[in-house]
């Protein structure tokens, strides 16, 4: 694992960091209007692809964040953060990773035990297998009840680490503490990593 002494995370990391961040604020506009906006049938099941379709993409960029992060290190918190404060980040970005595999991977259990079995073609183009051992299941309705319930549920925590994280985020660049630009492509000077 190579890690520098700059405060600034590498192109990479912001690239995966931003998109990521993106497809989640995408999902979830989604997942809600799938489940509350009333919408007819039809126009559900449109949305309902690309959510799966954007899903299995997250999955796979958390995967290649993950390794990424295995790969380059982030850059070290403020020596001035207090203990506390350090814990809490420490914790909320781990609980942000947790979720950004979960959620696609309850997901993907979900299509894989539905009733109706409905294949999964990303964007319309590339068909996407159902998790063989969930599909196979000669009584798939209790996987299905538990998936859903993990996924509903795991989404709106997903929400609430978040809201946690970018209200952390904005506290530390008002106190100075923690600047913004550390995620950001405009780094600030003595930001750039090596």
């Amino acid at each position: 694992m190579t890690k520098s002494s700059g405060e600034h995370y590498d192109a990479v990391a912001v690239a995966l960091h931003w998109t990521m961040a993106l497809g989640i604020f995408v999902l979830t506009g989604l997942g809600l209007a799938m489940k509350h906006a009333g919408l007819p049938k039809a126009r559900v099941i449109q949305l309902f692809q690309l959510h799966k379709s954007i899903g299995i993409v997250m999955l796979l960029l958390a995967v290649a964040r993950l390794a990424w992060r295995f790969v380059r290190s982030a850059p070290p918190l403020p020596d001035a953060l207090p203990t506390l404060e350090r814990q809490a980040a420490h914790v909320g970005h781990a609980a942000l990773y947790v979720f950004m595999l979960a959620l696609p991977l309850t997901g993907w259990a979900v299509v894989s035990t539905a009733p109706l079995n409905i294949p999964t073609v990303l964007f319309g183009l590339v068909p996407w297998p159902h998790i063989w051992l969930l599909a196979d299941l000669p009584n798939k309705a209790p996987a299905f009840a538990v998936a859903q319930a993990l996924h509903k549920y795991g989404a709106y925590a997903l929400i609430a680490v978040v809201a946690g994280h970018v209200g952390a985020a904005l506290r530390h660049a008002m106190k100075g503490d923690v600047p913004l630009t550390r995620m950001s492509f405009f780094a600030g000077p003595g930001d750039i990593r090596e």
